[in-house]
């Protein structure tokens, strides 16, 4: 298999995972409010969910282990999310002043799902 397969084979498996992390957080009673948000400072935030007082950003990662996930996670990755967490909530009306949480959904090579609430955390924020 050559490298643009691979590359397909990548981005379609973490559309899948992003989904069905998604259908994880409705069952919970989020709704997504965006899915693959950027900011101007380059940070993608993979999946953005709230209700009335909440708005959680996600960071999802799939790989063939819960372990092998959480490793590809970086600090500056996580620096760019909350820059774009930031912004999101300063430009959209309806999230200005709501609480924020960042979580991690990690999906394993068997599509389990491993959802770490307020896994991140930010001074200032």
């Amino acid at each position: 298999m050559g490298r643009i397969e691979q590359g397909a084979m990548a981005y379609h498996g973490g559309l899948a995972a992003e989904q069905q992390v998604a259908r994880e957080y409705e069952a919970l009673g989020l709704q997504v409010v965006a899915r693959r948000w950027r900011g101007h400072h380059g940070g993608e935030i993979d999946l953005i969910l709230g209700d009335q007082h909440l708005v959680v950003f996600t960071e999802v990662k799939r790989a063939r282990s819960f372990e092998a996930a959480v490793a590809r996670i970086t600090p500056r990755q996580l620096h760019r999310i909350a820059l774009s967490a930031q912004e999101f909530c300063a430009t959209s009306a309806a999230w200005r002043g709501a609480r924020m949480r960042f979580d991690i959904a990690l999906v394993d090579a068997h599509g389990q799902i491993r959802l770490q609430q307020n896994a991140v955390c930010f001074d200032g924020m």
